[in-house]
């Protein structure tokens, strides 16, 4: 089983500041088995290939971001995977109902850690009954302090859930070293985009794979 993390928006908490999101979105994209993720791929690989870059000599881009593909390009990636064995989960917080001792910067990181926690505890079925080792692959913005923290914390509090022959593993890529995390951009973007701008066009999409969503501090 393949995970992939990504978040949207931020963790700044003044609202004064220009470019400070409201909310901040957590999205899992869950792939079940190595075809899904294989299949995943192929389709950002292609979307890439047929509608960013075709046509291009110099300066061919090498991925996708949600916030800046337009909706017909996404609609065509989506297309390409609507029907293969993947889900998502996804966390949006309501960053106004955040508790002071968790705006500092040691506070933003226990908190970034504990909502990734919450959200993979929701997939604790899934965990469970996995026959596979679970593969956690986070989006790569952390120092390697943080990432080792990250890694222990997340390690720890989901042991019990997994079975004694099944190991969670846990890597952090940049998105271009993997399509599937640039897949996961483009749906943590328009689930964002519901929460922040109440913009449905992409989300209505593709949120009947959407298999866990809450609104975190609503």
């Amino acid at each position: 089983m393949y995970l992939y993390l990504d978040e949207s928006g931020d963790l700044g908490f003044n609202p004064d500041k220009k470019g400070s999101s409201k909310k901040f979105v957590i999205t899992v994209l869950v792939c079940s088995s190595d075809l899904s993720r294989r299949n995943i791929r192929q389709a950002i690989r292609r979307t890439i290939k047929c509608k960013i870059n075709k046509g291009k000599k110099k300066k061919q881009l090498q991925e996708l971001k949600g916030s800046k593909t337009d909706f017909k390009i996404k609609k065509y990636f989506f297309e390409k995977v609507k029907n293969n064995g993947w889900e998502i989960f996804t966390l949006a917080l309501n960053k106004s109902r955040v508790h002071d001792d968790l705006k500092t910067k040691t506070g933003k990181k226990k908190l970034y850690n504990f909502l990734s926690r919450i959200l993979i505890e929701k997939m604790a079925p899934r965990l469970q009954t996995s026959k596979q080792h679970i593969e956690l692959i986070v989006d790569k913005s952390k120092n390697s302090e943080e990432i080792r923290d990250f890694n222990i914390y997340l390690a720890n509090q989901l042991e019990a859930y997994l079975p004694l022959n099944i190991f969670l593993h846990i890597r952090h890529l940049s998105s271009t070293e993997s399509f599937e995390l640039q897949a996961v951009d483009l749906f943590c973007w328009g689930i964002f985009r519901k929460y922040e701008q109440k913009d449905l066009e992409w989300y209505d999409l593709f949120k009947k794979k959407i298999a866990y969503e809450t609104e975190y501090l609503k």
